[in-house]
């Protein structure tokens, strides 16, 4: 791959992109919230997931709660390492814990922006990386970037351990990709997209002691987690998945979920029902898309686990969106053929799409929002 200058002044038009379609999004949730009588603050820091969040960095772990059904909601399901920095970052300024995640999201986000365009930008050009940064910032959950939820740090994670991929980089990529598994389940995405990576580089003859040493440091930190979580509740190396199960969360092949869709089909909902099969559709061709653009081995494997996770869980099917997230390679075949039109084509389709995204946030989160 051809060496790029990542300092500021190259990146700092897509990053200039990503601000301002979040000060957008943020700008409309304000004067919604306002109309509404909503506090945007509460929205984005204390509901749903960030609520477990900011409840692990002030007590830590032990947290559950028993359902009239039986289920248990253990806070063992949420993966450690966001709400360390919570802590970090409130013992620090003294914010509160749902405060200091709304700074670690606003970071992480414009990390996870700069990794877009970095992984972009090597493969496509600096042009095609501002349009793959500003199409993920437009994405209709967008919003969910400026939350106290863990997205954002896993998709600077990930991101950057694919550059470090991309570029050589094994004890980065393999240091990044733990960090991604102390974040999120889905982190064995990044290890598994590492590991394809070395594979592909030993058989080409570059391997070396320190792509070993990034495959040996990639998968740690969601080992050491998924242990920890065994040794405590007695469960074994598959005790997290216990916990999950608690939650009703598994991995079905996607069955559940098509009978949701199924149901809603057959329902007077049946308009939600045709939405979210467009969805998984478009969906199915982006991956299709990703396919015949070529993309690197460790992009197609990272893009397509996240993709199956996502889909073929087996709950929470209003989470499909935001999980599909950080499954930001499937933005680049669109980001390359519009970096073919002139400006005055290219700008008003994404400032559209910004305004959108921005309108649906607020729309969302004052409504159903991102359980």
């Amino acid at each position: 791959m051809p060496v790029k200058d990542l300092g500021l002044r190259r990146a700092a038009p897509a990053l200039a992109v990503f601000a301002a379609v979040r000060l957008l999004g943020l700008a409309v949730l304000g004067a919604w919230g306002a109309a509404a009588g909503s506090s945007p603050h509460t929205l984005l820091s204390a509901r749903w997931d960030s609520l477990w969040y900011a409840r692990i960095a002030a007590e830590g772990y032990g947290y559950e709660v028993v359902l009239p059904n039986g289920d248990v909601h253990s806070n063992l399901a949420f993966f450690p390492l966001l709400p360390w920095l919570e802590r970090l970052v409130a013992a620090a300024t003294g914010l509160s814990y749902g405060s200091a995640g709304l700074v670690v999201s606003a970071l992480a986000g414009l990390a996870a922006a700069w990794g877009i365009f970095a992984v972009a930008d090597l493969l496509h050009g600096r042009r095609a990386g501002v349009l793959a940064v500003a199409a993920w910032a437009a994405l209709p959950v967008g919003i969910v970037q400026s939350m106290a939820y863990s997205e954002s740090l896993f998709t600077a994670l990930a991101a950057w351990a694919l550059y470090g991929v991309l570029r050589g980089r094994w004890l980065t990529a393999g240091l990044l990709a733990a960090g991604a598994g102390l974040t999120r389940p889905v982190g064995a995405a990044v290890v598994a997209a590492v590991w394809v990576a070395a594979v592909l580089a030993w058989r080409r003859g570059e391997g070396s002691w320190r792509t070993a040493a990034g495959v040996a440091l990639a998968p740690l930190g969601a080992a050491a987690y998924v242990l920890w979580v065994g040794a405590r509740t007695g469960g074994g190396p598959l005790g997290y998945l216990d916990v999950q199960g608690g939650w009703g969360n598994g991995f079905d092949g996607g069955w559940a979920f098509a009978r949701f869709i199924g149901a809603k089909l057959a329902s007077p909902a049946f308009a939600a029902g045709a939405g979210l099969l467009l969805g998984v559709a478009l969906v199915l061709w982006l991956c299709r898309l990703c396919v015949r653009q070529r993309q690197p081995a460790a992009l197609l494997v990272y893009c397509g686990i996240v993709v199956a996770l996502a889909l073929c869980a087996s709950g929470y099917f209003g989470s499909k969106p935001r999980l599909l997230l950080p499954a930001f390679p499937l933005l680049l075949p669109a980001a390359v053929a519009m970096a073919r039109w002139p400006v005055r084509r290219a700008a008003p389709v994404l400032g559209a799409a910004a305004l959108l995204s921005a309108v649906y946030g607020a729309f969302w989160l004052n409504g159903s929002g991102p359980p």
